[in-house]
């Protein structure tokens, strides 16, 4: 499967996306890192499957509570209550994002290096 230019690009603003909100944390809930790696974050997810399968992946019945602490949490972010947003962010991410981590594991376990570390007995019995 080839990717777009335009999903190209979303994945490159997603993983920094990533990397700013974990700097962010790292250095003590810096507000201006965290805010720019949500918006990295969220153009990057947009970019790679598309505004609308964006806005129904959002919008799912189901998913409301997470869509709202999620976005909720960006909100507290990026009006300076970091440590607070980021907590709630944390909940609405999981609850959003929650059905897609057995594929994330399995995936990891194909890995050369990185899946002999989950196929240890530790991690193994926890998924």
């Amino acid at each position: 499967m080839w990717l777009s230019d335009a999903q190209k690009i979303g994945v490159g603003l997603t993983s920094f996306g990533g990397l700013f909100m974990v700097l962010g944390v790292l250095l003590l809930f810096d507000s201006g890192l965290l805010a720019i790696g949500n918006l990295f974050f969220l153009a990057g997810i947009t970019l790679l499957i598309g505004l609308q399968k964006t806005l129904g992946f959002f919008a799912q019945r189901n998913k409301l509570g997470g869509t709202v602490c999620f976005l909720g949490g960006i909100f507290l972010v990026l009006v300076k209550w970091p440590m607070v947003g980021m907590i709630i962010e944390l909940f609405g991410f999981v609850n959003l994002f929650g059905d897609f981590f057995p594929v994330v594991l399995s995936f990891l376990r194909k890995l050369p290096l990185i899946g002999r570390l989950w196929n240890l007995p530790i991690f193994s019995r926890a998924y």
